[in-house]
């Protein structure tokens, strides 16, 4: 298999390439040219990275001067679902780092780019768990899955899985490097884990529903933050929860008109079955909140209206813990993964009114209306202890393509996995 080495450039391309060319080749190798103290430099990267990936080059040697986020922009945007390996870091200090980030990154990807037959519930958690396993001997792990769900009080995870033949389920993980069983948890993780949404009987246009195999990217996210953080040598004790279920439509499937009861006396008319990840997440911050964390985490791939605010490179982000957020934006910042915070107080809480129970869990109209993912972290609010202060909402607007861009190929990015591993280790 050929190898071709690529190397960095701040001069001009050669003038047979054109004025504005970005890539050029010689008999020993090619170039990206990100010309003098760019601003664009990583945009740049990232455009060679898609160009010669159409050029079909399946091996990459990085040589030459090359910092780490160069390197890490390239291999983000060269690597894609069918060619998930083949690039070489430059052999220098940032090395094994970058071998972490990319072991966390692929592992990520390739579960939300997986078919929903492969990954489902039950293999989520069991993959999961395996891959955090072999990070670590200081992971144990436990699953509630099914009627046990409902016996032990977890209504909203319940409540969307049952209409399917592979039972929901919530996944504990607890990392615990102290060698303290008593030890107290400084970060609890939350991850939407629904493996596949049909959008219930709210049921989704075909276009809609095809890529609904990322609806657990959440779930991914949290898992692959937790794995690259443990690489990078995380000394306290972090729990993470995963909400796994597939929100299919049967004789047994919830219905509109539902009202759940969650733990915390909470009732929830289901206006939109549709709107299912927040009520699974519903029950898992209650969990992260019974561990006492100090910082709790939520990732979910919740809202459209996430999209349409931000666009597809950010991540939005909220919480009523302000500082926490201007710290989370500064974090992302620094690791190159955008994050932007909407609005969100209090009062969100009450713009999901309900006539049959404390609230609904959207709005009865198309897409929620007008703030829907502010009100969805409003309702998410209502499940997180101490007013809030120490919680984060990530609403995943960055995770999943359904096809390539001039700077990220098709599928999962694993956008703020790097944010999340940060935030926990402190």
């Amino acid at each position: 298999m050929s190898l071709l080495t690529l190397s960095l450039s701040s001069n001009p391309a050669p003038a047979q390439w054109g004025t504005s060319a970005i890539l050029s080749f010689s008999e020993s190798g090619a170039t990206v040219h990100i010309g003098r103290g760019s601003v664009d430099a990583l945009r740049i990267i990232k455009k060679a990275a898609r160009h010669l990936d159409g050029l079909g080059n399946k091996e990459i040697q990085l040589i030459g001067d090359w910092n780490a986020e160069q390197q890490w922009a390239f291999v983000c945007s060269y690597v894609s679902p069918k060619k998930p390996g083949g690039v070489h870091f430059v052999d220098n200090a940032d090395k094994a780092e970058l071998q972490q980030r990319a072991k966390a990154m692929l592992f990520t990807r390739d579960l939300i780019n997986r078919a929903p037959e492969d990954i489902h519930p039950q293999s989520l958690a069991k993959e999961v768990s395996q891959w955090l396993s072999s990070l670590s001997n200081d992971i144990t792990v436990k699953t509630i899955e099914g009627d046990a769900l409902l016996e032990q009080g977890w209504i909203g995870i319940h409540g969307v899985g049952r209409g399917s033949q592979r039972p929901p389920l919530l996944l504990e993980v607890d990392f615990n490097p102290t060698g303290n069983p008593d030890a107290k948890v400084s970060a609890a993780l939350v991850g939407k884990g629904i493996t596949f949404d049909s959008g219930g009987y709210s049921i989704k246009s075909s276009e809609g529903m095809l890529t609904m195999k990322c609806d657990m990217g959440g779930a991914a996210t949290v898992a692959g933050a937790l794995g690259l953080a443990i690489m990078q040598g995380l000394e306290k004790r972090v729990k993470m929860f995963l909400c796994c279920a597939e929100n299919l439509i049967s004789g047994n499937a919830y219905k509109l008109g539902d009202i759940l009861t969650y733990k915390n006396g909470t009732t929830v008319e289901v206006v939109n079955t549709d709107a299912e990840g927040r009520l699974v997440l519903a029950d898992g911050l209650m969990a992260a909140g019974e561990t006492g964390a100090p910082l709790i985490i939520d990732a979910a791939t919740l809202t459209g209206a996430a999209m349409v605010a931000v666009g597809s490179e950010y991540n939005a982000l909220f919480g009523l813990d302000k500082p926490l957020v201007a710290k989370a934006v500064q974090v992302a910042e620094s690791v190159n993964e955008p994050a932007w915070p909407l609005p969100l107080e209090k009062w969100h809480q009450d713009n999901c009114p309900s006539a049959y129970a404390d609230t609904a869990n959207s709005r009865p109209v198309k897409g929620g209306g007008a703030g829907g993912a502010s009100n969805a972290a409003g309702f998410l609010s209502r499940f997180v202890p101490n007013e809030g202060q120490g919680w984060l909402h990530f609403d995943l607007a960055s995770a999943f393509n359904n096809s390539a861009t001039n700077m990220l190929p098709a599928g999962a990015t694993a956008a703020g996995i790097r944010t999340i591993a940060q935030l926990i280790r402190g």
